[in-house]
């Protein structure tokens, strides 16, 4: 076997190690940028119909377009950055980040801010692929530290950046957000350029044009009523229509893959036991930290005379989960610990119970406002450990020129549990109402339902992840049709002359245990 004969671009066989901090601190600040976009709009929502001369259905957009481009570009960038450059991806992932912020930093329209919210969502796809860079390029001993930051740093940016929104939206023009998301995003591109290394390739494989249509048109028939369904009705034709066609249309995607030589979405890898049920458990954990953003900010901001609130301000809102994400950092290396003492299973279930006792206090204890940042803290705490230990479970189980792709697809399971949350808490918190000096309000009992669901997917996680066979070892990791992680992103010579000696030694050994 050779080089040519793996698809991947030929490499000298005695390739440097990147230094790793520069790279890791690199790719740490690239998904800082582009973790604040799913949140920095938040606490400008109730305000945006005035700003924009637009309705409430129509500003909803802005959340939604996000949201839907994030979930669609995981995938495909992650499937492209192993064809084609994952260093290459992740600067495209941050040009649509910049692009997108300049657009909503220039507009007052609406229907032209939506756009460049479309645009900056797929910045998220830079998340997957700096794990995947980090597994590919960095030694053995500073992958799972480097992991754990950029996992992190999903719910620390957001946390980051609601404070900073809300203080914005206050005092300021609220442009001033997006000329702020720019500013860090040319950053961004600059530290990605100088820092972090190409890296290989898979020559002589064709893009899945059919595959990429059919998984954007499966993913928005799914998400699109999962955010919109509470302004069309759940059971309204469109709403029941579009499901209907996401079933469908992933059904056909299904079939299209399975006879791809070069699929965008290797099923049959998918749905291995391990990928799948951390896939599942990143469900469950996405439903678990966004139930806590969505209901933790609006509970806060509740009068007194509702029974249940604090009348905070809506920078002091803000700044309750301020934090819990910033919590998230100093836990990464924590994290990395664990899964390199115990395994990336171990710190999944231990961070999926930090989350389920972190609502359990939500729920108890609600009479002081330290007692409900105490609780969001918890659960920010418990999802930094759970989010951390996820990459590093797939990476485990799927050949190195594909990793790029699973984390976009597990990044994707992710997405679609925030959506399912965001469904949940708009569909509780608008059927428990109460009506406060003539205004319409959440009842107390609907955010206790949330957060008890909350925890329960809390606990669903927990569960799921126990199942997850445990990470396969040098002694373990044998070729066959279960486990699939070889050692090295290029075959060279070498390597495999050392691999094959390296087995006929334990041939070998097995054979003498055996007699």
């Amino acid at each position: 076997m050779t080089a040519a004969s793996t698809g991947l671009a030929p490499a000298p066989a005695e390739r440097p190690p990147a230094r790793a901090w520069p790279v890791i601190a690199a790719l740490a600040f690239a998904g800082f940028a582009v973790s604040i976009v799913h949140t920095i709009v938040i606490p400008l929502m109730l305000s945006f119909p005035r700003l924009l001369n637009s309705s409430p259905a129509t500003v909803s957009w802005l959340v939604t377009a996000t949201l839907l481009t994030a979930a669609v570009s995981t995938p495909l960038f992650g499937r492209l950055g192993d064809q084609f450059g994952r260093r290459r991806m992740l600067f495209a992932a941050l040009t649509g980040l910049l692009a997108g912020s300049l657009v909503c930093a220039l507009t007052s329209n609406a229907a032209v801010m939506i756009a460049g919210r479309a645009l900056q969502g797929t910045g998220i796809a830079a998340l997957p692929l700096g794990m995947s860079i980090i597994g590919s390029v960095l030694p053995p001993e500073r992958r799972g530290a480097g992991i754990a930051l950029l996992s992190s740093l999903l719910g620390a940016g957001g946390a980051v950046a609601l404070p900073i929104s809300g203080v914005i939206s206050q005092h300021a023009d609220f442009h001033l957000l997006f000329w702020l998301c720019a500013a860090v995003a040319v950053v961004a591109m600059a530290v990605v350029r100088i820092a972090v290394p190409s890296t290989p390739v898979q020559r002589g494989q064709r893009a899945d044009a059919v595959g990429a249509v059919l998984l954007v048109l499966a993913l928005l028939a799914l998400l699109v009523p999962l955010a919109q369904g509470r302004i069309w009705g759940w059971s309204s034709p469109l709403t029941l229509g579009l499901f209907a066609a996401s079933v469908a249309l992933l059904v056909l995607f299904t079939r299209v893959q399975l006879r791809r030589a070069a699929p965008l979405v290797d099923v049959r890898a998918t749905v291995r036991r391990p990928i799948l049920l951390t896939n599942l458990a990143s469900v469950l954990m996405g439903f678990a930290l966004y139930a806590s953003f969505l209901g933790t900010a609006s509970f806060v901001e509740a009068p007194r005379a509702a029974g249940y609130g604090f009348g905070a301000s809506l920078s002091t809102a803000a700044l309750c989960l301020l934090p819990g994400g910033l919590l998230m950092l100093p836990l990464s290396p924590v994290t990395a610990r664990i899964s390199a003492r115990w395994g990336p299973k171990v710190a999944l279930v231990s961070g999926a119970l930090v989350v389920a006792s972190g609502y359990l206090a939500r729920v108890v204890f609600t009479a002081s406002l330290w007692q409900v940042v105490a609780g969001a803290c918890v659960i920010s705490a418990g999802t930094g450990i759970a989010y951390a230990s996820m990459p590093a479970l797939i990476m485990d189980w799927t050949p190195a020129r594909d990793t790029s792709a699973a984390n976009g697809l597990n990044a994707l399971a992710r997405h679609v549990g925030t959506s399912l949350s965001s469904a949940a808490g708009s569909a509780l918190l608008g059927s428990f109402t109460i009506t406060v000096a003539g205004v319409t309000l959440p009842a107390e009992r609907g955010y206790l339902l949330f957060f008890g669901i909350g925890g329960a997917a809390a606990l669903a996680a927990a569960t799921v992840a126990v199942f997850v066979p445990p990470t396969p070892g040098p002694s373990t990791a044998t070729p066959g049709p279960d486990i699939a992680r070889p050692s090295t992103d290029i075959a060279t010579a070498p390597q495999i002359a050392r691999s094959l000696q390296l087995r006929r030694r334990r041939a070998g050994s097995a054979i003498a245990g055996g007699s």
